[in-house]
């Protein structure tokens, strides 16, 4: 019994420190299966999709949903709409978390928090990217002159209001130049589409 209470001791020490964390990272700490699923049983830890898991007392921040996506697909670069709302350049809530990964990446099965898949070409998705931490979890998510112009190269699945809303938002809380937007559309193949936005929002500053 003593074991158990062991191994219980340095789940929950592994969870505080990291957040969330994976099954795979408790076993690698020394914990078995058999102890987290007994865990999980009695209330002490709370599992959020397959293989993952928190305590029940964790605090969660604004952005829990991304940290939980970012623990599942470390791979994948948060983006489009849940990127936007990040930077608080929209008042939209996603429904879901959508991620951006490469052509031939593995898309993960839908549990726990919904996500919308978009695959990005090599270039495209290793571009861009910053890191940040939420609730112990670092998370890579485009920055905010890559965001803007992937949503208007995604017009079609997020809404060209929302694209718009994003341009804005960014133009006026200072948070890119309106050359950086430029470089990246272009980059994106969308440079003539957003040009003439980006020209009537900086006609007067």
């Amino acid at each position: 019994m003593s074991g158990s209470v062991t191994q219980r001791q340095i789940a929950r020490t592994v969870l505080a420190e990291r957040g969330i964390a994976r099954l795979a990272e408790l076993r690698n700490a020394g914990v078995t299966a058999a102890t987290v699923s007994r865990m999980e049983r009695d209330g002490e830890v709370i599992r959020l999709a397959r293989g993952l898991y928190q305590l029940p007392d964790a605090e969660l921040a604004a952005n829990h949903s991304l940290a939980e996506v970012a623990k599942r697909v470390p791979k994948a670069v948060i983006c489009l709409v849940s990127a936007l709302a990040f930077h608080g350049l929209t008042d939209q809530l996603p429904r879901h978390v959508w991620l951006a990964i490469g052509r031939k990446d593995w898309a993960p099965k839908p549990d726990g928090t919904p996500i919308r898949i978009v695959r990005f070409t090599e270039s495209l998705l290793n571009e861009g990217i910053e890191t940040h931490t939420v609730e112990g979890v670092p998370i890579k998510i485009f920055g905010v002159a890559k965001t803007v112009a992937d949503c208007f190269r995604y017009r079609n699945k997020i809404g060209l209001s929302v694209a718009i809303e994003g341009l804005q938002e960014a133009l006026r809380q200072r948070r890119a130049a309106p050359s950086e937007i430029a470089v990246q559309a272009d980059r994106g193949g969308v440079g003539t589409v957003i040009r003439p936005y980006l020209e009537a929002l900086t006609a007067n500053g």
